[in-house]
């Protein structure tokens, strides 16, 4: 049985992972065996973040690229490939979010949120497929959000770009199935990190989260692993198109 989770020897590229969920991820398929590729546009705390990796006993390498640029992109996907080694696994998991009344979002704060959360997952994910497809196999991760469904005053944009990740999951799949590569995506809840740190300081908001998630309690970075070596294993093998939430109940709570 655990064979089917064993993902030896597989290369896999985690965007925005020199911290946060993306950080933790690799870190998680990286000690099930996968070779790690991690990403972010920020190199000094890529670096770091590889060298803590390496300091465990995890094959890690850094690539840095902005996930809008194509270029870049191409450039960065093709230099893993044959410094590295094929990417069977990708997760797509660079992203911001930005709070403001939706009255009072400029325009260009939602362009950048739609560029990076949205067509950042659509051009890494592109790249890569192009080099799957012949290949025959492939999977690939989007992290998606419960704001996808749910929506929560003050993060309009954000609650949008989501609901088009997880949809965008399900035409990665609709298209790619057929040809082996499996699309499927993460939808956390609320998870202890810095993207969340002004939630964590409100008061009011963390009594708020204490009783709304029927757990009590926010969700550790670590416990979206095991969701992400399962979406990237053998295991999930017939799963596609789907995407898992890890929310602590907060979706089935009326």
């Amino acid at each position: 049985m655990t064979d089917l989770f064993d993902l030896t020897g597989r290369v896999a590229l985690v965007t925005g992972s020199a911290q946060g969920l993306g950080h933790a991820i690799a870190r998680g398929l990286g000690e099930a065996g996968a070779v790690i590729v991690l990403s972010d546009i920020d190199r000094e705390r890529l670096d770091a973040a590889v060298a803590g990796l390496r300091a465990e006993g995890i094959v890690a390498h850094a690539v840095a690229f902005d996930v809008t640029d194509r270029a870049a992109i191409d450039a960065a996907v093709e230099a893993v490939e044959a410094g590295i080694g094929p990417i069977e696994i990708l997760v797509n998991n660079a992203g911001i979010n930005h709070r403001e009344p939706l009255e009072d979002v400029p325009e260009a704060v939602w362009d950048r949120l739609m560029d990076i959360n949205v067509k950042g997952v659509f051009l890494v994910s592109q790249s890569v497929a192009r080099r799957m497809l012949p290949r025959g196999h492939g999977k690939i991760i989007n992290i998606s959000s419960v704001n996808a469904v749910q929506g929560r005053a003050s993060i309009g944009p954000y609650t949008a770009a989501k609901g088009a990740v997880t949809n965008l999951t399900k035409a990665m799949a609709t298209e790619w199935a057929g040809r082996g590569i499996q699309v499927n995506a993460i939808g956390p809840g609320y998870f202890l990190t810095r993207m969340a740190a002004p939630l964590v300081d409100d008061p009011a908001f963390v009594e708020w989260l204490q009783g709304r998630v029927p757990i009590g309690r926010w969700g550790d970075p670590t416990e979206l692993v095991g969701t992400a070596v399962f979406l990237a294993s053998d295991a999930s093998s017939f799963v596609n198109g789907q995407t898992i939430y890890v929310d602590g109940g907060l979706l089935a709570r009326l």
